[in-house]
């Protein structure tokens, strides 16, 4: 199945949805960081999350950064994704060994722990606008739930997933925001917490094979519910080596000239895709000479 985010209202607009397939991207994550299964599962929640929390902006260099600053021996999460669906990140300590948790399933909180949610949105103003919550349960979809609750004050039903194949490769990833608007009336709201009482765990809809909108039909059964709009995700970055060179001017002739006084080339790895830009000394002297 292909990773796409489909949007979708419901009840005359009083419920804005959002669902997402995203095997292809969290792969990709896991393959650039060389994740464990639990943190592949951690990191996986958070990119599926930010690519559909992207695609609710609407300038085309708005940016969206989701960061977990944690306890946990993953000891952080970020993410950043546009409002194109291109999405990115990368987890501080990508191989956490723990045991299942008492479900049976990945230790996604055991290995996220306490700590704070912090959610950015760049939105081309002067300051961008951030909020912060703390962490409930380090399962990454109720934290979101929670975040939405206090800081933006949006009544919100948050479900992630990542389902792993044996070979620890990603078998399936996605997930679904429900958000219920101020003006929603209480018939429409009751009905929808009905159906979320009897919907299954978002892992089991994707290993049916479920499409985002036979997801979302399901979850808005009974509420009118229409299909929006619908985009690509990926797992992008926008890393190159004109950027990373215009970080090491960055540093101030100083520390160029000491980098090159040691007389090695260097190599710095990007974060988000871990790619590797290697520069000699005689492409520092050159970068510091145009400078």
């Amino acid at each position: 199945m292909e990773d796409i985010i489909i949007r979708a209202t419901a009840a005359n607009a009083q419920i804005r949805a959002f669902a997402a397939t995203t095997k292809q991207l969290v792969e990709s994550a896991r393959i650039s960081h060389n994740t464990c299964p639990t943190v592949t599962a951690a990191l996986g929640r958070l990119l599926t999350a930010g690519c559909m929390m992207g695609s609710m902006m609407k300038g085309e260099k708005d940016l969206l950064t989701l960061q977990i600053s944690c306890d946990g021996p993953v000891k952080g999460l970020t993410v950043t994704a546009d409002s194109k669906g291109n999405v990115k990140g990368y987890a501080i300590v990508p191989q956490v060994n723990l045991p299942a948790n008492e479900k049976g399933k990945l230790d996604v909180g055991g290995a996220v722990g306490k700590g704070i949610l912090s959610v950015i949105r760049d939105l081309g103003m002067k300051e961008p606008y951030a909020g912060q919550t703390e962490i409930q349960t380090g399962e990454i979809a109720e934290d979101l739930a929670y975040y939405y609750a206090c800081s933006e004050q949006v009544p919100s039903s948050v479900s992630l997933g990542v389902l792993m194949s044996l070979d620890n490769t990603v078998r399936e990833a996605g997930g679904f925001i429900i958000q219920v608007m101020p003006f929603a009336e209480e018939e429409v709201i009751s009905h929808l917490e009905e159906n979320l009482k009897k919907i299954k765990p978002i892992t089991t809809y994707l290993a049916e094979g479920l499409s985002p909108e036979q997801i979302l039909m399901t979850v808005l059964d009974g509420l009118d519910a229409e299909i929006t709009d619908k985009m690509d995700t990926a797992f992008v970055c926008s890393c190159s080596r004109e950027k990373v060179e215009r970080t090491l001017i960055s540093l101030g002739k100083q520390e160029m000239e000491s980098m090159i006084e040691d007389g090695k080339e260097i190599t710095v790895d990007c974060q988000f895709c871990r790619k590797k830009y290697i520069f000699t000394i005689e492409e520092l002297k050159e970068l510091l000479q145009n400078a």
